[in-house]
């Protein structure tokens, strides 16, 4: 049955700052027991685990930079503003415990839009017990502006960081690549695709799923991983970052880039080569990690009983100063690392 429009949606100007929060305050705790207070004081208090690391980290979107703002879409919104810092934690081998979400939001925003905003952060957080415990709102004169601050835990014998990958390390990646700049281009109108790939691969950039369980099977790995990221920015600037931290060079083979079927299909009916997206595409929030050669195989094994794909090898590190990207044929070229920078321009 379709849904008729609220002929005169309430707004934002309407409940008030604390109205909306006394409206989102229910349903906001999926692990009550840690909390002491949460939505409702000045600050949040916790009780975290004991002898373990604290992981924070924060993102901010800005409407017409980050997202663009479709009717109907906001749930869709909420999701993905969460997704990107899980996918953070991640990264880092950790598990995810409260987020704390800041909105600066215009009048005449409908209050049904922001709480399918809040609805869409619960889809994501009851999935993986993440307990939102506040945050700020305030009003914006133009764009909306989403800001989420996660904080996670890892034990400090499993953090995974950006420095550590050693010359020989195979590098491998937790899933496929290139589908969300794929979704984009279709929702921009730059490009077709028909049916089921075509939700596929907008779903991969409206709705992208964190590998947080990814991430905590490599920390657990007994020390068989040495560095990680999340592929976020685009898998040369992601992979650019990993080396400049760790002081070491890659190769890369465009062959073995993990691309889905439907990808494929999008880029026959373009004529263009899908490993151009899996290299360059960002937002894909896949997992990039330097693995010990010699645990590769067993860590394979494993990855594929435990989440049923593979745990793909693209490359390898090695010294520094050598940055090589081997193309379908062979040819070995200068491996630059094209990706996303909010403050470079072409």
């Amino acid at each position: 049955m379709l849904r008729r429009p609220r002929r005169n949606p309430v707004k934002l100007s309407e409940v008030g700052e604390f109205g909306f929060i006394r409206r989102i305050r229910p349903g906001a705790l999926f692990r009550p027991g840690a909390v002491v207070r949460g939505i409702g004081d000045d600050a949040a208090a916790f009780r975290p685990a004991g002898g373990r690391l604290a992981l924070v980290t924060t993102d901010l979107l800005v409407e017409g930079i980050h997202f663009l703002r479709e009717e109907g879409r906001f749930r869709d919104l909420g999701w993905k503003a969460l997704a990107v810092n899980l996918s953070d934690i991640a990264a880092m081998g950790g598990e995810a415990r409260e987020a704390f979400v800041a909105l600066a939001v215009p009048e005449a925003t409908p209050l049904e839009a922001l709480e399918e905003l809040y609805r869409g952060i619960g889809d994501l957080a009851s999935r993986w017990q993440v307990n939102v415990l506040g945050g700020d709102t305030t009003a914006a004169p133009r764009d909306l502006v989403i800001c989420i601050t996660v904080y996670g835990e890892v034990a400090e014998a499993e953090l995974l960081t950006r420095a550590g990958a050693r010359p020989g390390d195979a590098l491998v990646v937790t899933g496929t690549l290139g589908d969300s700049r794929a979704g984009l281009e279709i929702l921009l109108g730059r490009a077709r695709a028909e049916g089921e790939d075509a939700a596929a691969l907008v779903c991969a950039h409206r709705r992208p799923v964190p590998h947080l369980a990814e991430g905590r099977f490599l920390a657990a790995a007994g020390g068989a991983v040495h560095a990680a990221i999340d592929v976020s920015d685009g898998l040369g600037a992601d992979l650019g970052h990993l080396l400049e931290e760790s002081g070491v060079g890659a190769r890369l083979f465009a062959s073995r880039l993990p691309v889905s079927q439907a990808l494929r299909r999008f880029c026959r009916g373009l004529g263009r080569d899908p490993a151009e997206y899996a290299f360059a595409g960002g937002e894909d929030y896949v997992l990039l990690a330097a693995v010990a050669p010699e645990a590769v195989s067993a860590l394979g094994k494993g990855f594929r009983e435990r989440f049923g794909g593979d745990l793909a090898v693209i490359g390898e590190i090695t010294a520094a100063g050598v940055r090589e990207w081997i193309d379908e044929t062979g040819f070995a070229r200068e491996l630059s690392a094209p990706g996303w920078d909010h403050f470079r321009k072409g």
